[in-house]
C-alpha cells in the first residue's frame, strides 16, 4: 500500500504544455528572437529559471531572464483566467485518490500559476503539499522537487507512486524512486527508454484509479 501520490500538473491534470510553447513562442518573437523547433522538447520539464535563461541564451531574446519569466507568466495567466483547461477526468481522479491518500503536487509551472490553477479547479484543498520545481535547485529529470515534495508529506520514495506525462518528468520521479504510472502527452510524446521506467501506462489522467495506485505501489 503506498504512502502518497504525487501529480504533475501539466499535461497532466491540465491540457497545456502546448499553452506554455505558445506563451514562450509569442515573447521570442515579438522581441525578435529565433524561435526553434526544438525548443518545446527541449524546455519541457525546465524550471522557470531555467526556461527563461534558455529564451536569452539559445533563443536571442534580449531581456533579462526575470523579465523574460514575467512576460511567458503573463500569458498563462490572461488565458487560465479565461479558461482553465482541465483534461476529461482529472477532478474526479484528484478527488477519488485523495480519499485514500495524501496527495502532493510536483510541477515545473510557476509557484503562481500552481496557486491559480489550485484556485481555479477547486482542488486546493485536495492537495498537502505543492511545489514548483522552481523552489528547488534543479528543474526536471532532475529529482529534486520529488524528493522535496515526498519530504514535505513526511513519506518516503520508494513507497510514493507519481502520476506523470512527459519524459523528463517521468525520470525525475523514478530517479528520485517513486514508482510511476505514466500517461503520456499527446503534444510531446515521452520517449521509449522513459517510458520504460514507468511501472503502468493509461492513456489518460481517468485511468489512474485508486485500484492501479494500490497495485503499482505494491510492485
Amino acid at each position: 500500500m503506498p504512502d502518497a501520490v504525487v501529480f504533475d500538473l501539466d499535461g497532466v491534470l491540465l491540457d497545456s504544455e502546448q499553452l506554455w510553447n505558445e506563451a514562450k513562442e509569442a515573447v521570442v518573437r515579438e522581441f525578435g528572437g529565433h524561435w526553434a523547433s526544438e525548443a518545446p522538447r527541449t524546455m519541457l520539464g525546465m524550471s522557470s529559471p531555467e526556461w527563461s535563461v534558455y529564451m536569452r541564451d539559445e533563443l536571442g531574446v534580449p531581456l533579462s531572464a526575470e523579465e523574460i519569466n514575467d512576460r511567458v507568466v503573463a500569458h498563462m495567466n490572461d488565458g487560465y483566467e479565461r479558461e482553465l483547461p482541465m483534461l476529461p477526468g482529472a477532478g474526479k481522479t484528484v478527488a477519488a485518490l485523495a480519499e485514500r491518500w495524501p496527495l502532493g503536487l510536483a510541477s515545473s509551472a510557476n509557484r503562481e500559476i500552481i496557486d491559480k490553477f489550485l484556485r481555479l479547479s477547486g482542488l486546493g484543498d485536495r492537495f498537502e503539499v505543492s511545489l514548483s520545481s522552481e523552489q528547488v535547485d534543479r528543474g526536471k529529470p532532475s529529482p529534486d522537487v520529488y524528493l522535496e515534495v515526498v519530504r514535505r508529506l513526511g513519506a518516503e520514495p520508494e513507497r510514493c507512486v507519481a502520476v506523470e506525462d512527459s519524459g523528463n518528468g517521468i525520470r525525475a520521479a523514478a530517479a528520485a524512486g517513486l514508482a510511476v504510472i505514466a500517461v503520456p502527452n499527446p503534444h510531446y510524446p515521452p520517449e521509449d527508454d522513459a517510458l520504460e521506467l514507468a511501472a503502468a501506462t493509461v492513456a489518460g489522467v481517468a485511468g489512474v484509479t485508486p485500484e492501479l495506485v494500490e497495485e503499482v505501489g505494491a510492485s
